[in-house]
């Protein structure tokens, strides 16, 4: 990229996931600084990835920054010289975006912001959509950090449209104002010509026939791979399945509060079903326990769908479950222990064929030479799947469990510890999905539990598949029950959505989901 002179930056880099966003926004802040065009950067990201954006400057580009969040503010005050703010005396900051966008953080960050701001996953901070409060504090802060025309502004994101249209234009709009009102999909050549002076997005493809003079990403291929339920899992599931149908049909004569409760308890407890039998049992104890019921209605989808704002928890979603137990007479009480028998009865048996196909992917990529890492949904999942493996592989393999019950800096003094001489095997929930690069251990990917957002699938095949992969190959592979196939309908309209808008999915290809019932959809990636 070639700055002019005069030039303030309002750029959005909307490239695939591991092609390089971070190294692209610093080299142009490097140029600014060394241009003496600015004293002063700022990073804005998820709390998660300060740590991540601190090494990235001061390991490729010598520029030693501060952290700025709830836990260091203190003593960064302290180092600094009275009279002045913290944004005024330290020239390269990184902040936690969710603590500087509160009313008591963001007015002395305004009144000081730095010349250069860069955004990091900056879809989070698109105009909010009902009830999502944090989204709206991030777009708010943003914009008036926009409204300086002399600031240079870098937005970075691999998912710059999320589906809806308002949303991904309230974006454009930081760039430049009247960029809000164009709909993107009529814009004629004039305005594409404007508009690309300030987006840019650049897919694998682009990468490999354009820079490149060989393939520097493995190759996906797709494949399937399906297990058959053994008739106890298939029971499980299918008295579950029975279980919340009739709870949610039932539940059509409450009143609204009390039908929604229903409705998301019943999806909660059937994605723990789906995932292990460990994550049933624990999702049914939380029933049987029951809570009063509360007067006010909870926003439960979060507890249920993943989202791309904001980090998965992983914990058992257990306020949608709570509740629905409330309403819940003692007769269908009685059958939720009958469930949680039949979960018990499957742990860590030959019956739970998920978790024995498992095992079977895990040796099978281990003697190829692989090291994978199998991405789970919930920790009770992580730590059941985890605990079989390291029983059931030799002694010389590394069987590594990570999970939001821990907190970032634990984890990646955990993966720091993993011994990359030898055989290894990272089971993880979605706290690991982004901030923490894994392609120098890790070189194969299984989703033991298919997320029912696209772009969480991208965000975790990322950790390892990205540009410079160092390693010969990366094996990608999902694992899921029978009922999971219509997902594969979801996830085609996701990528859609991408490439009706930019040319390509996210992966830099249209991508093909197994929707036969009574498959698993899967894939499996190889290069080399």
């Amino acid at each position: 990229m070639s700055l002019s002179g005069n030039y303030w930056v309002r750029l959005f880099i909307a490239d695939d996931v591991g092609v390089g966003k971070t190294i692209e926004a610093l080299l142009v802040a490097r140029e600014l600084l060394d241009r003496g065009e600015i004293k002063r950067l700022a990073v804005l990201c998820p709390p998660y990835l300060c740590d991540q954006w601190a090494a990235e400057l001061e390991q490729k580009f010598n520029l030693e920054a501060v952290i700025i969040r709830s836990g260091t503010v203190s003593a960064l005050e302290r180092h600094t010289p009275p009279g002045k703010s913290i944004y005024q005396h330290f020239p390269i900051q990184v902040i936690s975006i969710d603590w500087v966008k509160s009313d008591r953080n963001k007015h002395q960050f305004l009144q000081f912001c730095p010349e250069l701001v860069i955004v990091d996953e900056v879809h989070g901070a698109a105009e909010a959509v009902a009830r999502s409060r944090g989204q709206q504090e991030r777009h708010q802060l943003l914009r008036e950090v926009a409204q300086d025309t002399n600031r240079h502004l870098i937005m970075l994101t691999a998912t710059p449209h999320s589906g809806i249209e308002d949303a991904f234009r309230s974006l454009l709009g930081l760039l430049k104002p009247h960029f809000r009102e164009w709909s993107v999909a009529d814009l004629d050549e004039p305005k594409r010509i404007e508009l690309a002076r300030h987006f840019a997005q650049r897919t694998r493809k682009d990468i490999e026939h354009d820079w490149e003079s060989e393939p520097c990403f493995p190759e996906r291929e797709t494949a399937d791979d399906a297990y058959p339920l053994s008739d106890s899992y298939r029971r499980l599931f299918e008295r579950t399945y029975a279980f919340c149908s009739e709870i949610v049909r039932t539940g059509e004569g409450l009143e609204e509060r009390k039908r929604r409760v229903r409705y998301w308890g019943a999806l909660a407890l059937l994605r723990c079903v789906m995932s292990s039998p460990a994550a049933a049992i624990a999702a049914l104890e939380a029933r049987m326990r029951g809570t009063a019921e509360s007067e006010e209605e909870a926003e439960y989808s979060s507890f249920v769908f993943e989202s791309d704002l904001d980090r998965t928890d992983d914990e058992t979603p257990t306020p949608p479950v709570e509740a629905t137990q409330a309403t819940l007479p003692e007769s269908e009480r009685r059958r939720l222990r009958e469930l949680a028998r039949l979960a018990e009865a499957l742990c860590g048996r030959a019956d739970d064929t998920k978790l024995m196909r498992c095992a079977e992917v895990v040796r099978r990529l281990l003697q190829e030479g692989f090291h994978p890492i199998i991405w789970c949904r919930y920790v009770a999942t992580a730590e059941y799947v985890g605990e079989h493996l390291r029983n059931e592989l030799s002694g010389d393999v590394q069987v590594v469990t990570v999970t939001g019950r821990i907190g970032d800096d634990e984890r990646r003094v955990k993966i720091e510890e993993i011994d990359a001489d030898r055989p290894r095997v990272l089971v993880a929930t979605d706290c690991l999905s982004e901030g923490i690069n894994l392609q120098d251990k890790f070189t194969a990917v299984l989703h033991y539990d298919l997320s029912w957002n696209p772009n969480r699938l991208e965000q975790r095949e990322g950790r390892v598949d990205r540009y410079g992969q160092r390693l010969k190959g990366l094996s990608l592979a999902k694992r899921e029950h029978a009922c999971y196939s219509k997902l594969g309908e979801v996830h085609g309209a996701g990528m859609a959505t991408d490439k009706d808008y930019f040319g390509s999915s996210p992966s830099g290809k249209p991508e093909k989901r197994g929707s036969d019932a009574g498959t698993l959809p899967g894939r499996s990636n190889r290069h080399g």
